[in-house]
């Protein structure tokens, strides 16, 4: 039985380095502070359609964009309940997608994986030909964008783009540690619905989903007999269409918190927040490849997260807990037990820029003897 241990709230601040939460703007954190207001008055439907409509503008799409309190964990299963009746199809290629397929199976689905090795990236042509060949018909493709177990970018807009040749499927991306930080053309790649934590490339703190849903999405769930209850598109598009706001009540001083990093967002431009996370990115792995090795498939590494192989076998948890005492940057060890001590994970997401990303690397240099 787990023992309570108390929070003293007498801690170190640590710079967060993780593949999230990573770290948040001072003012983003007092923009919480606000008087508490009620969840059914004008002022949070003031609240609630900018940060929709706001959100749309950033990421560029028509679709329609659903705010909820929670992690995108929620819109794994909502997306599963309003899209699939029988079969879905989940490339697997690390911890995520993996998941992505368990969830779908504890809600009852039939789960076809179609399996890599971790390290490697789904392919557009193996979807194809999975499609092509396969006796079944899916209601959903399911993929990861960023597998932030291992460091893999899926190329989710070819795939999106072999998806659209089949009307009948829907094609749902989980885009949980990428969104925000790695530039994608939603409507353009066929993408039904795609969905985010804010607490990571978004840099808010944990307790928000954002979802963008295709008409085609929302038409498909009408057609079921049953699909999600907190999640479900209609339930939440049609709220927001009448009232402005969301069907339950929401965490108000994160919604508060999340318009002021939009505005932020807004300001800074897609592009170039896309463009700042390509430069992290590309300093890390070319740091990582002169010390260790790249762990993802070559040409297929992440924009926000670098899983880096350990080919200097140096003893990861110890390095990560002399680079958290001696300068207090937080980095993350491999995922899981089969990635554990193998690998090493640096999150280049959010607000972080290179100069933020070259303190870490020195330090952990400094550390690890490089």
């Amino acid at each position: 039985m787990t023992e309570k241990r108390e929070y003293t709230g007498d801690y170190p601040d640590k710079t967060l380095y993780i593949p999230g939460p990573t770290e948040v703007r001072e003012d983003v954190i007092e923009a919480m502070c606000e008087p508490m207001f009620g969840h059914r008055m004008d002022r949070m439907t003031d609240l609630y359609t900018t940060i929709v409509e706001d959100t749309k503008e950033f990421l560029g799409t028509d679709n329609e964009v659903v705010i909820l309190t929670g992690s995108g964990t929620e819109f794994w299963e909502a997306s599963t309940l309003n899209l699939v009746d029988e079969n879905i199809l989940v490339p697997t290629c690390g911890s995520f997608s993996e998941r992505h397929a368990n969830v779908a199976e504890r809600l009852g689905k039939n789960v076809d994986r179609l399996e890599y090795d971790w390290g490697q990236a789904i392919k557009p042509e193996d979807i194809r030909e999975e499609l092509e060949a396969s006796d079944k018909h899916y209601d959903v493709v399911a993929t990861v964008m960023n597998e932030s177990s291992t460091g893999v970018r899926n190329p989710i807009e070819e795939i999106g783009d072999v998806v659209a040749e089949y009307p009948d499927t829907y094609f749902v991306v989980d885009a949980v540690s990428s969104l925000g930080g790695d530039y994608v053309d939603i409507d353009e790649h066929n993408i039904d619905v795609i969905f985010a934590s804010t607490q990571k490339a978004f840099a808010m703190p944990p307790g928000l989903a954002v979802c963008v849903v295709s008409d085609e999405a929302y038409e498909r769930e009408l057609e079921k007999d049953s699909a999600s209850w907190y999640g479900g598109f209609q339930r939440t598009i049609d709220y927001y269409e009448r009232k402005g706001q969301t069907h339950s009540t929401p965490a108000i001083p994160i919604m508060l918190a999340y318009r002021k990093q939009m505005k932020h967002m807004l300001s800074e431009g897609h592009d170039a927040r896309d463009e700042r996370h390509r430069e992290m990115a590309e300093y890390t792995r070319e740091w990582a490849r002169d010390h260790f090795d790249m762990f993802p498939e070559e040409g297929y590494e992440s924009q926000t997260v670098s899983c880096i192989e350990n080919t200097r076998d140096i003893d990861v948890a110890a390095t990560i807990e002399a680079v958290s005492e001696e300068y207090d940057f937080v980095f993350s060890n491999g995922y899981g037990s089969q990635l554990g001590e193998k690998t090493f994970r640096i999150g280049h997401m959010g607000e972080h820029d290179l100069e933020s990303i070259k303190e870490l690397t020195d330090a952990i240099e400094d550390v690890a003897g490089l």
